[in-house]
């Protein structure tokens, strides 16, 4: 037990340091660090190709309680840096449950401290924003952990969707299905797949930089722009592919990652949010319908607000953030092209939004 629970360090961009136990691997970890909100799901968080790079910090106050188990996976391995959290617990109580935490951390190499106070912590990142942390169980010298924290890439300009993103070409789903999707994965959580197999979608799945002839040959009904890592502003090639899906006149449907990729398609810049949202309670409006939904949110740019509004005859507006009047969907007009900021497939979280993929589907057969 001692040899599991030996000293670690967090070190910040700033400075600012806390103490804690090892947990998981041993060794140094690096990358931005981010806060979930959610108190429930943290193996989906772990595995969510949109955190790829990134420090997680989990504001509930135990992980690990229920173990892992290989079907709560959303890739097939864990994205995240590293896990910093208040009480790491080993044993677990959950009869589907096939692994415990610190053995599933420990088989994917995942480095982690726990015994940190988080909810300074999150105070400290909600105050000066997202910054770059180092974890460490190994090197416990500050000055030496802070030259090498000085040789982290900032995530701003960082392109990692590739890094993600599939390597060959995949299917998911019946052939028998009546319609046929052609997604660019750009890091895209399995259960984004499975709801649209369950609406009788027949999806092939192509690695980021994919020809838009690649695509096409498919024959598809629709193209999908997933989520994924990484500051959208740097992926031009993306944008490319997706102003030629538009000209196909097509539906599109981008969630997250290729919600922004969408807007900058139509001219709309990104920007790098201070601390981004992350979580699985934020409150959204639906401007057509009126009501609100509780949404799963996974996200540290957003678009531009301002632009938007400007645009507002080639572009609508179709739902708000309710804490921050962030824009959370937009619909291209004139064309069958719309995307989300959340994740209406959640995993975790509630299913509030999951219209929208039906809202997809009828696009394709209208």
């Amino acid at each position: 037990m001692e040899e599991k629970f030996s000293p670690a360090v967090l070190l910040l961009d700033d400075g600012t340091f806390f103490n804690g136990r090892s947990v998981g691997s041993k060794g140094t970890t690096t990358g931005e660090i981010c806060f979930n909100t959610g108190m429930t799901g943290y193996q989906e968080i772990f595995t969510d190709p949109s955190y790829f790079g990134q420090l997680m910090v989990t504001t509930n106050a135990h992980i690990g309680n229920y173990g892992t188990t290989v079907k709560d996976s959303e890739s097939n391995s864990i994205q995240i840096s590293g896990l910093i959290c208040k009480n790491f617990t080993v044993p677990y109580s959950r009869n589907l449950a096939d692994s415990s935490i610190q053995s599933y951390f420990e088989s994917q190499n995942l480095i982690g401290i726990s015994d940190v106070d988080t909810r300074a912590l999150v105070r400290h990142i909600r105050s000066k924003g997202a910054m770059n942390g180092i974890i460490s169980s190994t090197v416990l010298d500050i000055n030496e952990l802070t030259k090498i924290l000085k040789q982290v890439p900032s995530m701003d300009g960082l392109e990692l969707a590739s890094a993600v993103s599939t390597e060959m070409p995949y299917h998911y789903g019946s052939p028998d299905s009546p319609l046929r999707v052609a997604v660019l994965d750009f890091g895209i959580k399995k259960n984004i797949l499975e709801c649209l197999a369950k609406r009788g979608v027949y999806a092939k799945v192509f690695p980021a930089k994919s020809s838009v002839k690649d695509l096409v040959e498919f024959n598809p009904d629709g193209y999908f722009l997933s989520n994924g890592p990484g500051d959208p502003a740097s992926m031009s090639y993306a944008v490319e592919s997706v102003k030629e899906i538009r000209k196909l006149n097509k539906p599109v449907f981008g969630i997250c990652l290729g919600h922004q990729l969408l807007a900058l398609s139509a001219g709309i810049p990104t920007f790098k949010m201070h601390h981004g949202h992350r979580g699985i309670n934020h409150p959204v409006l639906n401007i057509q319908t009126g009501k609100c939904e509780i949404t799963s949110q996974n996200h540290g740019f957003g678009v531009d607000p301002d632009i938007v509004r400007q645009k507002s005859s080639e572009i609508q507006i179709t739902h708000v953030n309710l804490n921050d009047d962030s824009i959370e969907g937009i619909r291209i007009l004139g064309e069958r092209a719309f995307s989300v900021q959340y994740h209406p497939e959640a995993s975790p979280g509630p299913h509030d939004a999951r219209y929208l993929f039906d809202q997809f589907v009828q696009f394709m057969t209208a």
